[in-house]
């Protein structure tokens, strides 16, 4: 009888013991964890539920210093856009596929702990490798009043970038800017360029107020060459043309395409004329060989009178033939587009609609083209 007891009582203490362990267990996941997370990480969502509470606080807990630690304390900013309605897990595949952050998991995990998965506004940023998953999350959500916003506009010359800086909340002296045109960044190596011009590619830049000269440039370069896809230099390398040389034909049709679907077919016209060895005979050209308007307050004189087009600049294509020696605008992605696909057409001569619409009549002979002269 006292062995029965005795076995019976060692059962009783082994089972209270199992569920001492499994108490504590459960403690731990329920209080512990949350309150160690919560601790790291802030508080978690309020819209989650317990269950949820428990399994993301452990998630976060099991990357370790990955949430914390960036990927690359020298890495620069790089330009990355969030498309409206776009999900968190795709925003976290894409950070991770550009090099920005190491754990794409680990980011979902940590914006959906802390809500930030409701919050991430869609728009232009600049994260970057250097800074941690943690920081990079929150930078995504509504823009900070610390942050500065460059807008480069398609078509600009680098003096108009240059004068818009000081409205943009960055602080970088125009001047300053444009003494580093000359100074592209490595990451266009690739295209050769003689300086930034034609390179600033024109989009919405949001970046952090303390953003120096020569990380913006690697900001702006970056983009240029994530947006010039291999596809696009197939497309230049068919019209016989290098980098630079697309570039800078773009420029003009960015300048002469004031309704931007016309881009292509005015890029046929162009390369129409380059390939049997035509003037260019564009008026952005001397434009920008004119330079600043003071009557006007503008960099593009228009209308252009007769005298101007004799203007004497390697950038006159009234006078020089083929391409200027480098781009005279910056040009957005669909004039870059237009010269590497251009429309198939028998044009070598257009000129504005007379009807004032910013539309352009196209002509195969210059018969053609004087008859399309308004009245």
């Amino acid at each position: 009888m006292p062995s029965r007891f005795l076995r019976r009582y060692q059962y009783y203490f082994y089972l209270a013991g199992i569920v001492l362990c499994l108490f504590v267990a459960i403690f731990a996941f329920i209080y512990y964890i949350p309150a160690r997370a919560s601790l790291l990480y802030g508080p978690p969502a309020k819209h989650l539920s317990l269950s949820d509470r428990v399994e993301y606080s452990a998630r976060l807990l099991s990357y370790g210093d990955e949430l914390t630690a960036p990927l690359d304390t020298s890495g620069s900013p790089q330009p990355f856009r969030i498309d409206p309605g776009e999900s968190v897990r795709s925003i976290a595949d894409r950070l991770e596929a550009d090099g920005i952050i190491s754990n794409a998991q680990a980011f979902f995990d940590y914006a959906v702990y802390t809500g930030i998965d409701l919050t991430i506004q869609s728009g232009d940023f600049a994260p970057s490798p250097a800074q941690s998953i943690v920081d990079i999350a929150r930078s995504l959500q509504k823009f900070s009043p610390t942050d500065a916003i460059l807008s480069i506009l398609p078509g600009w010359r680098m003096e108009e970038i240059a004068a818009s800086l000081p409205t943009s909340g960055l602080d970088i002296p125009p001047e300053d800017f444009l003494a580093a045109a000359g100074f592209p960044p490595q990451v266009l190596a690739f295209a050769e360029p003689a300086s930034m011009e034609g390179f600033y590619f024109p989009d919405s830049y949001t970046l952090p107020r303390e953003t120096t000269l020569f990380q913006l440039l690697e900001v702006i370069g970056r983009n240029f060459a994530a947006k010039l896809t291999p596809d696009l230099q197939n497309g230049f390398a068919a019209q016989n043309l290098s980098v630079y040389e697309a570039v800078t034909l773009a420029s003009i049709v960015q300048r002469e395409a004031v309704h931007i679907e016309e881009a292509p077919l005015i890029a046929s016209v162009y390369l129409n004329r380059i390939a049997i060895g035509m003037k260019l005979d564009a008026d952005p050209t001397v434009q920008y060989a004119l330079g600043y308007q003071a009557e006007n307050n503008s960099w593009w004189k228009s209308p252009l009178a007769l005298a101007d087009l004799e203007i004497v600049s390697p950038y006159n294509t009234y006078l020089n033939p083929g391409l200027p020696p480098a781009p005279i605008s910056n040009p957005g992605i669909e004039a870059l587009t237009a010269v590497a696909f251009p429309q198939q057409s028998p044009y070598y001569y257009f000129r504005a609609a007379c009807d004032g619409s910013g539309y352009h009549v196209f002509a195969e002979t210059f018969e053609e083209q004087i008859a399309n002269g308004c009245p």
